[in-house]
């Protein structure tokens, strides 16, 4: 499918008919497109489009090129991202003159939103250089609002751990299971985020090239300096973002070890206190006709007492070094 995009009083216009406003289209949009969609672009760019395959190599020599005048530009972009198991597929973005190409097999949410606002209020985007920034924008601005998403995520996990609600150790346990299947999928999300701008950084450093050739080269170059500085920031933020993921990992498997050894403390306890009380009872359960204490009148008694004494004493030194 192609959308054409052409500028109509300072404002996108999604055009109806390809052919009649072929010399007016400055935005051609390309989404799943098929063989003889592929040509039709070919024949405006008079250089062939990279095929599915090629745009999912990961050399930047595949990804940032030019090719007889236009500038190929590859990136990684999320899509379906609401969830933390977000689409994760290339785009190409493809600038000649002024003619605007985006290539790609997934629906991100900035594909939709950029040209809506285009189309409502003028933004300056009448080129294809200044409709690539735009859109670039828009990319930047939805990763932004992920990395916030998941930033309150993190934080609701941050609080699970560290100020948890069960008190039985069988609830807990399903919490801690609930848990780390959560922080595997923020690790998954802040993964593809990080993926996604690490591709957008190089980018915006081979767009400045490009864009520095037009007439408002001054204009465009700052603008693209703004933009990798955003990307940047956003870098470094979900580099942050993982560290504190990484660190909630390691403190949920302590305290999964501190429930372990909780309970293993518990049996050890009450192995060591019940082990002599069974001494004594293993002593005075043998069968021999020498034992004075089988004819006494209070051995029955006596026998008792031993095991209740000897039950209590490692139990009361247990408590006085502070280990129960």
């Amino acid at each position: 499918m192609i959308k054409a995009f052409v500028v109509e009083n300072d404002r996108l216009r999604l055009t109806d008919s390809i052919e009649a406003d072929k010399d007016k289209v400055v935005w051609a949009d390309l989404f799943n497109p098929t063989r003889e969609e592929e040509a039709m672009i070919e024949q405006w760019l008079g250089v062939g489009v990279p095929t599915r395959e090629e745009m999912e190599e990961i050399e930047i020599s595949s990804r940032l090129y030019v090719e007889d005048g236009a500038y190929f530009m590859t990136a990684t972009l999320p899509s379906q991202a609401d969830s933390d198991d977000p689409v994760m597929s290339p785009v190409t973005f493809v600038l000649r003159r002024n003619l605007l190409v985006t290539i790609r097999y997934h629906e991100p949410r900035a594909f939709t939103t950029f040209p809506m606002r285009a189309e409502k209020a003028s933004t300056g985007c009448t080129t294809a250089e200044t409709i690539l920034i735009g859109l670039l924008e828009a990319i930047v601005d939805r990763l932004a609002d992920i990395l916030e998403r998941a930033s309150r995520g993190v934080e609701a996990i941050s609080k699970d751990i560290f100020n948890p609600t069960a008190t039985k150790a069988s609830k807990r346990d399903r919490d801690f299971q609930r848990l780390l299947k959560d922080i595997g999928r923020k690790e998954t999300l802040t993964s593809d985020i990080r993926d996604a701008l690490t591709s957008l950084q190089r980018l915006s450093g081979f767009l400045a090239n490009a864009v520095g050739q037009g007439k408002n080269g001054k204009d465009a170059k700052a603008h693209v300096k703004t933009l990798s500085r955003d990307v940047l920031s956003l870098t470094d933020h979900a580099n942050f973002l993982s560290q504190k993921i990484t660190f909630l990992l390691d403190a949920t498997l302590g305290m999964i070890n501190i429930e372990q050894n909780g309970i293993i403390k518990i049996v050890s306890v009450a192995a060591v206190v019940f082990l002599p009380p069974t001494l004594v009872a293993s002593i005075y359960g043998m069968n021999f006709e020498l034992m004075p204490e089988l004819k006494w009148l209070f051995g029955y008694p006596f026998a008792l007492g031993m095991m209740v004494v000897s039950a209590i004493l490692p139990y009361w030194f247990f408590r006085r070094r502070g280990w129960l």
